[in-house]
């Protein structure tokens, strides 16, 4: 039992009795571990937060690019 489970179980004890109130903790510890597993498919890993850094980084000298393709146009436009 980590130290917060102790703390629960220890505060849980004086009300519900010894019994209960470990079944209660190991429930809310079962229950946390299986919201967790379900919720952490939707996480990004590593992996993925380098992949989007990069696509990011991409676009963003695209649009610099494009960016200076348009003024240089405008700018041989005016000048003709």
């Amino acid at each position: 039992m980590s130290v917060s489970e102790i703390q629960l179980f220890q505060i849980l004890k004086s009300k519900l009795g010894e019994k209960e109130a470990e079944e209660l903790v190991l429930f809310v510890k079962n229950e946390v571990k299986a919201e967790f597993e379900n919720r952490k498919e939707g996480l990004a890993t590593k992996e993925d937060i380098s992949s989007l850094h990069k696509s990011m980084y991409i676009l963003g000298l695209v649009q610099f690019l494009a960016i200076v393709g348009s003024v240089l146009m405008i700018v041989n436009f005016m000048v003709r």
